[in-house]
């Protein structure tokens, strides 16, 4: 889905010079939240990097996540980070209305990035990111890590494979009823779960259309039960290709029995269906508290259904791999920031569509 670009080393310089080395890539993590962890636990797992350096603003929780995962050094800013001659990549996991900075400052010291989702608030700061590592002709990744999780993967393969003829139509659907503090700020976030969860939805739609071009929008969005968000809380969005296929999102934060993550692929000759969330294979009763069940679990008694490995069923460690090994190898990823930009103008159609009541044009980045 992204561009092939000419690309380079974290350092600025070819990335021919790097690839087919033995030397593994340097990361640093920028951020020791919630995603970070979930990084650092998928990359536990990968091979072919070190981790060297992870930045935090909070430094305890910074050198806790030092501590726990071997990370030799633990820094507090993102000049720290990024300045370091032992980083050749940078894996950028703090909220997304920090990525400009964080994005812009990593390209700037001539390193390759990888951001987390959504690359920006809107789709003018998604360009920003973009314009930053392409001005500075880095390698960049976009970690949508939907189109790396196991059941996706494998029912593309079936889509490829032809096993459903034609897709038509694509319904994505993700929700939960704990978002985070910050999320819930909707200057920070952006808007409300259509940007934070519907970026998923519409990076997976495109995935499977792939080849289709999004070119309007009918969204409905309302705030219906919470009282601690100004944004919308529930959102359905319908978002038309230009071969008139259709993909349909839904994303709310009411869904009070946990994280609800289910795709629907129908084709011409047939239909595919994953549920990463309720059908985990585990299912237990539990008649005291579990502790941990899943991210944003409604509850942690009675009929509970835990995701064994969070990090391999959400796609991080493929993710990651992809990442890692596209490095190395000198060759554009699956996702570049170029498709964090068409989703964020993907969901800022939604939104203007949210107060016209009507189909409202997406407004695409030039080819570059």
């Amino acid at each position: 889905m992204g561009r092939r670009r000419p690309l380079r080393t974290g350092r600025g310089e070819p990335l021919v010079s790097a690839a087919g080395t033995d030397r593994p890539v340097r990361i640093g993590i920028l951020g020791a939240g919630f995603v970070s962890e979930l990084y650092l636990r998928a990359l536990e797992h990968i091979r072919g990097h070190d981790v060297t350096a992870i930045s935090g603003r909070n430094a305890e929780r910074a050198t806790k996540q030092a501590e726990r995962f071997g990370i030799p050094t633990a820094v507090t800013g993102v000049d720290d980070l990024v300045g370091r001659d032992d980083v050749d990549l940078v894996l950028v996991g703090v909220p997304h209305d920090l990525h400009v900075e964080a994005v812009s400052a990593a390209a700037a010291a001539g390193k390759a990035v990888v951001c987390t989702k959504p690359l920006g608030r809107n789709a003018a700061e998604a360009q920003a990111c973009l314009d930053a590592v392409e001005r500075a002709g880095v390698w960049h990744g976009y970690a949508e890590t939907e189109v790396f999780a196991p059941g996706l993967v494998k029912a593309k393969q079936l889509v490829d494979a032809g096993a459903i003829g034609r897709v038509t139509w694509v319904r994505a659907r993700e929700a939960h009823g704990n978002p985070h503090a910050h999320a819930r700020d909707k200057e920070r976030m952006g808007g409300g779960p259509l940007r934070g969860l519907g970026c998923h939805c519409v990076a997976i739609g495109r995935w499977f259309l792939e080849g289709a071009q999004p070119v309007e929008v009918m969204a409905w969005g309302d705030r219906l039960v919470r009282d601690d968000v100004t944004s919308e809380d529930s959102a359905v969005m319908l978002v038309r290709f230009d071969d008139g296929r259709l993909v349909q999102v839904e994303a709310g934060w009411t869904h009070v029995a946990g994280l609800d993550v289910r795709n629907e692929i129908h084709g011409s000759h047939g239909w595919i269906g994953t549920d990463e969330t309720g059908s985990t294979g585990l299912r237990a009763f539990a008649g005291n508290p579990a502790g941990y069940v899943v991210e944003k679990a409604g509850s942690t008694q009675g009929w509970i259904t835990p995701v064994p490995d969070e990090p391999w069923t959400y796609g991080y460690h493929a993710e990651l791999a992809h990442f890692v090994d596209c490095f190395r190898r000198g060759e554009a990823p699956r996702q570049t920031l170029r498709d964090g930009v068409v989703d964020n103008a993907v969901i800022d159609a939604g939104y203007r569509s949210m107060a016209s009541r009507s189909w409202e044009p997406v407004a695409l980045p030039a080819a570059g």
